[in-house]
């Protein structure tokens, strides 16, 4: 995505190639970071999650992920909402504010995950 760094919206728009490969990119990392979530609550036997905010709520009360950045990645899971059930009348707009505003969300939460995980001594099975 980095090298997107430059597009500007008017190149965005008139480019579909580029929206559609933005789209598809940032769906993949929000599943991804969900998929970690998911995978950590099963590994480490923690409370089943109903929904995908749920499961970076119960992320932030085990105190893998600081509680302050909760809000960011409940944005993440509508904004994966949208990317996922509203592809029909996807606002440019925000996809292209997420590409050029959030990718910094995605580093966030990776760190966390990183630093949660060089602090214990997890194994998987």
């Amino acid at each position: 995505m980095h090298d997107l760094e430059n597009v500007t919206f008017q190149e965005y728009q008139v480019n579909k190639f580029i929206r559609k490969f933005v789209e598809r990119t940032l769906h993949t990392a929000l599943e991804a970071c969900l998929d970690i979530g998911r995978r950590l609550i099963a590994t480490l036997g923690l409370r089943h999650a109903n929904d995908n905010k749920e499961i970076f709520t119960i992320l932030a009360e085990e105190g893998i992920l600081p509680k302050q950045i909760l809000p960011t990645l409940y944005a993440m899971v509508g904004f994966r909402n949208v990317l996922v059930h509203e592809y029909v009348g996807l606002d440019d707009n925000a996809v292209y504010g997420v590409l050029k505003k959030h990718l910094k969300d995605f580093e966030i939460f990776s760190q966390a995950i990183e630093n949660y995980l060089s602090s214990q001594e997890f194994q998987t099975h």
